[in-house]
């Protein structure tokens, strides 16, 4: 009978190469789509004039999916990327939402309460059909999360309109750090779920000679050496 056992495990694994059937891949993470900003979903871009998913310092998009909102973040790091949904401009009292990645190489969809300056994580978690990937050292993710909910301080309802923060830093064995700049961008306005726009915010970097101020000064002090010229 061993004899006969060990002479079908051989036939099988010459015809198929494997002597057992291997499971199916697992689907990859499909890239974040930059041309729907604006069409089919909201945008927020943060950095280079130019960047998408892959190459702003953070990058969130938003669509409506049935009772559902669908959440994709991005952001150059490689411990977390959050949005926060605030009433205001400042961190404190926020609901937020937070893709970490851990130790194991996971990118994980945590929820967190802001008490003052202090993210509290929550275990009450209102994501779902959570995926996230950490590749060319970025952090990237996609979940959703209910339009409506319970009313409930730590989960906000986002029928309603909020202002959003954006925020990005390190990890330390799967637990989140303080963010990556004192001064974490956040939306000008209000976001409406139901209205999508593609809006671009630049970075530090860029913002310098951008502002009204820092070209009038260019445009004094080129005037100043014209003028001093002989």
């Amino acid at each position: 009978f061993l004899l006969l056992v060990f002479y079908l495990v051989m036939v099988y694994s010459d015809y198929t190469g494997y002597p057992f059937p291997t499971a199916p891949p697992v689907d990859p993470f499909a890239k974040i789509r930059v041309d729907d900003c604006g069409k089919t979903k909201g945008c927020f871009r943060y950095g280079k004039p130019g960047c998408n998913a892959e190459t702003c310092d953070y990058f969130l998009s938003y669509r409506r999916i049935g009772a559902d909102v669908e959440f994709e973040l991005s952001a150059d790091t490689d411990g977390w990327v959050a949005v926060g949904f605030s009433s205001d401009k400042k961190m404190g009292g926020d609901d937020v939402m937070a893709c970490v990645h851990d130790d194991n190489g996971r990118v994980r969809i945590q929820h967190f309460y802001n008490v003052g300056q202090w993210a509290k994580e929550i275990q009450r978690n209102p994501a779902r059909d959570e995926e996230g990937v950490f590749e060319n050292n970025r952090v990237t993710c996609r979940f959703k999360r209910p339009v409506y909910v319970p009313r409930e301080e730590t989960i906000v309802d986002l029928h309603l309109s909020w202002y959003y923060l954006f925020a990005w830093g390190p990890a330390i064995q799967g637990s989140i750090t303080r963010h990556d700049i004192d001064s974490p961008p956040v939306s000008e306005r209000v976001v409406s779920i139901y209205k999508y726009e593609d809006i671009f915010m630049p970075s530090a970097a860029y913002q310098t000679f951008s502002s009204p101020f820092c070209l009038l000064l260019i445009v004094a002090l080129t005037f100043y050496l014209l003028m001093g010229t002989p």
